[in-house]
């Protein structure tokens, strides 16, 4: 590949990469201006309750903040609102006194079961000008850059 091609690629990558992050900031925002709106939850709110209605034993909180890539504080905090709101529970774990396990009550799930439908809304009217073939296309290029990063 000549140079001028080479940087005319690098290029587009960067503009790609830009207009990426971009359009990531715009739906984010978007998101959490719906949520906060629709029922004065934030977005940390409702990653933490989609982690845990994914795990339907719960998971111990350095596995929450594992998989949110968040620190263990960032989590607490959360949790404790939640906690106080009805809509998660902690278990101490018989095989580690120092860990806590986080779950889902009843009123959780169905809030959280709420949450996830109008959210799938939003996020439907935010990509609708995207056909789903390109939305599956686009996904596929995406995981096939997250797994360069596994090599």
């Amino acid at each position: 590949m000549s140079a001028a091609r080479t940087d005319t690629a690098r290029k587009a990558r960067l503009r790609l990469w830009l207009c990426l992050l971009r359009t990531t900031r715009f739906v984010e925002n978007a998101l959490r201006e719906e949520m906060r709106l629709a029922n004065g939850h934030t977005l940390p709110r409702f990653d933490v309750l989609a982690a845990l209605d994914r795990s339907a034993d719960g998971l111990q909180m350095s596995a929450l903040s594992q998989q949110l890539m968040v620190s263990n504080g960032n989590v607490t905090g959360i949790v404790e609102r939640l906690v106080q709101d009805g809509l998660v529970e902690r278990a101490a774990v018989a095989s580690d006194k120092r860990a806590t396990l986080v779950r889902l009550t009843a009123l959780g799930r169905t809030e959280f079961a709420e949450m996830a439908a109008a959210h799938e809304g939003w996020v439907d009217r935010l990509l609708a000008s995207v056909p789903p073939e390109d939305a599956d296309l686009v996904s596929e290029r995406l995981k096939d850059i997250r797994r360069q990063g596994d090599d």
